[in-house]
């Protein structure tokens, strides 16, 4: 039976998040059984949801606590199981150690975001979090893209294949770069919550 407060807690931009948890798994079931069209095609719209939820969230003014929860955690989830699978695949061009790294940097992110607003500081994603995200979607979308052509007996050219691992080492240095940003900002507010006690 619903609820008054489930037109605020199940809103649209929750609903979105919990979407693209399902398309997550349908992309995680494709690749593993070798269908990397309907792989792609579930991702491109998964990541279109993560868009999608955050603008509808600022624009209508829709940001809830569950939601400051789910969307990180979909994020993950899409991310971190895509390039595991994708770094595990033959014919891949992405090391299983890239998706080590970006699981590594996920989780740490995630610890640093529980500390800290478990002290009630905000700890809200920055733009180098974004971009890398951005970038990080790339990469797995030609990695697909190419197994898709692979898969049906077709060749990639050199030129593509050096696009990809370009956008690749692009995606291993903003995960860097953004993992580094939020440790500095963490041990700064840390160290700021410390002396105004």
């Amino acid at each position: 039976m619903a609820t008054a407060t489930d037109g605020i807690v199940w809103n649209v931009p929750n609903r979105l998040s919990a979407a693209r948890i399902g398309l997550s798994l349908l992309c995680f079931v494709a690749v593993s059984l070798g269908w990397y069209l309907v792989g792609l095609l579930s991702f491109l719209l998964a990541s279109g949801t993560d868009w999608l939820d955050g603008w509808w969230a600022r624009k209508y003014n829709q940001i809830t606590q569950l939601g400051r929860i789910l969307d990180p955690f979909a994020d993950k989830v899409l991310i971190c199981g895509t390039f595991i699978l994708l770094g595990a695949a033959e014919d891949s061009l992405i090391p299983a150690w890239v998706a080590v790294l970006i699981t590594a940097r996920e989780l740490l992110v995630t610890a640093l975001r529980s500390l800290i607003e478990g002290r009630s500081m905000d700890f809200s994603a920055q733009w180098a979090g974004k971009v890398k995200m951005v970038v990080q979607c790339a990469a797995v979308i030609l990695s697909l893209w190419r197994l898709y052509q692979l898969d049906r007996g077709l060749s990639t050219s050199q030129p593509f294949d050096n696009v990809l691992v370009f956008v690749v080492i692009a995606a291993v240095i903003s995960t860097i770069y953004s993992g580094w940003g939020y440790v500095k900002l963490a041990i700064s507010m840390l160290l700021e919550g410390d002396t105004e006690k």
